[in-house]
Formats: structure tokens, C-alpha cells, sequence
């Protein structure tokens, strides 16, 4: 199977280049299935509805969110409507949504996708991502009901990441970091199949600061001190993320290629 996972989404410079990038890479790329990360796709801050719904009609199967999951109020309703976000497993019990869900892919074949948060230098109590992974994941094993597996793991620091990619080899067909905005250059697959890369990094403008207009955070980095609101950069946009094919009958990676198109950063991708 051929998946195209994207970075988190930030802003209209991101949403733009989703809607006009992926289109094509479905086609040149022949794509089965596409996972978009949208939770900075509205102003930065968390993802409308309305917005949502152009990632999907631009070419996502799935959308997953983030620490910002409803930071856009109405994204509570539209969660609950639209089956194809997925909020983070371990967010609040009460929060709308759910965080993993098996999806349909061309030729009758099934991806289950989940999302979880981690927990170090993050503000909020999230509960704990091993454990909430381990039980969600125990029910589709690699290679049976699911075809493919694929985990949007939303965290601060690296040695997390890698640690709950190591925590699922074996157990996903892509285990993939977002959050930091920043794409990393570790992209392999492990002893047991499992592809992984520490962060996808972000659709978005890079003449930015994670994605965020200079001026107001180079002012708090210098004086402590903050002005104004953080606004997202809305120059050309680079399209971030990582492709892998996988193996239909085990569930195993088979191929990982990072992803980047369009925008500053050297175009890369499996046809580049």
C-alpha cells in the first residue's frame, strides 16, 4: 500500500498548499491512502470545521488533531459529525470524538489510524500514551483485520518519539512524530517492520518560526516580553511530511521516503 502522511497544517499558507499540492501527488504518486495532521490549519490555533473539510476535499482520507484539537469550538461539533477526524486517544475522557478508527482503502483493504499526545514538556495532564497505544492496538493486530496501521504520535521531545517507536515495532506499518513543526532527517525502518520519523514537520511557510510570522517571537525570545499575538506567516508554502509503501499481507513497511514539496526546503519525495 502507498501512504502519504503530511505534517501538522499551519494556517492559510498551509491549507493553500494542501488543496493545491495534493491533488497531484494523489495522481503522480498513485496513492492509497493520505493522513493529514490539521490542527494549526486555522489561524495556528486548532482547526475549524470548514476548514476540515477542505483538507478533505483536497484528497485526505483522515485528518488527525493535536493539543489545539478544539481550540476551535465548533470543532466539537464537527467532530462528532465527521468520522474522519480523530482527535487524540488520550486527550479527556469527556472531550467529543474518538482517537482511532479503522478506515477503508482502495481493493478492500483497511487502515487503522490512531492518534496519541505525549507527555513531556507539554502544558496540559495528558494521560499516558504507552499505555493508551498498547490497548488500542491490541484488538487490530499487523497483518490481520488491518492491512496497514498508522500512528500520529504529537509530542514535544525526540527521545519520545523514538521511544514509542521502538514501543511499537512490530505493532504499525508507520509510526510518525508531529507537533514540532521542524522536520527531522530519521527516517528508517526498525528490526520488526515499523517505519518511523521523529516529526514530519509542518505544511506551512518556513521564512517563519515554526510557522509563525518573525517579529512577535524573535521580540520574546530577546526581551521576555510580548507585544502582540503570535500571526501565522502566509508566504510560499513547503508541503512536509513522509511517504511509505507497506506490505498488504503483513502490515510492514517495506519503503520510507520523507516528504517535501514546493515552498524553500529541497523538494523531496519517492518520484524526486
Amino acid at each position: 500500500m502507498k501512504i502519504l502522511f503530511l505534517g501538522d497544517v499551519m494556517g492559510r499558507a498551509g491549507r493553500k498548499a494542501v488543496a493545491e499540492m495534493l491533488p497531484r501527488l494523489r495522481a503522480d504518486w498513485r496513492l492509497d491512502f493520505v493522513v493529514v495532521n490539521g490542527e494549526n490549519a486555522t489561524s495556528g490555533m486548532g482547526l475549524s470545521g470548514a476548514h476540515a473539510q477542505g483538507l478533505l476535499d483536497a484528497g485526505a482520507d483522515v485528518i488527525t488533531l493535536g493539543d489545539h484539537a478544539f481550540d476551535q469550538k465548533d470543532m466539537q461539533v464537527a467532530i462528532e459529525k465527521e468520522p474522519r477526524i480523530l482527535r487524540p486517544i488520550n486527550y479527556a475522557k469527556i472531550a467529543p470524538g474518538v482517537g482511532a478508527r479503522m478506515f477503508d482503502a482502495p481493493g478492500g483493504r483497511k487502515v487503522f489510524v490512531v492518534q496519541a499526545l505525549g507527555q513531556v514538556f507539554m502544558k496540559r495532564p495528558f494521560s499516558d500514551p504507552f499505555s493508551a497505544l498498547d490497548a488500542a492496538l491490541k484488538p487490530v493486530p499487523l497483518g490481520g483485520i488491518a492491512n496497514a496501521v498508522i500512528v500520529d504520535f504529537h509530542a514535544e521531545v525526540t527521545s519520545e518519539k523514538m521511544a514509542m517507536a521502538h514501543w511499537l515495532d512490530g505493532r504499525a506499518s508507520l509510526v510518525v512524530g508531529t507537533h514540532t513543526h521542524v522536520p527531522t532527517a530519521d527516517a528508517r525502518i526498525l528490526e520488526k517492520g515499523t517505519a518511523c520519523l521523529t516529526d514530519a514537520g509542518m505544511c506551512g511557510d518556513y521564512n517563519s518560526v515554526i510557522g509563525m510570522e518573525t517579529l512577535e517571537p524573535m521580540r520574546r525570545f530577546v526581551t521576555g516580553m510580548s507585544k502582540g499575538r503570535f500571526t501565522p506567516a502566509n508566504g510560499p508554502a513547503t508541503l512536509s511530511g513522509v511517504y511509505i509503501e507497506s506490505d498488504d499481507k503483513t502490515g510492514k513497511a517495506l519503503r520510507i521516503v520523507p516528504v517535501r514539496q514546493g515552498g524553500l526546503l529541497q523538494p523531496q519525495g519517492p518520484l524526486d
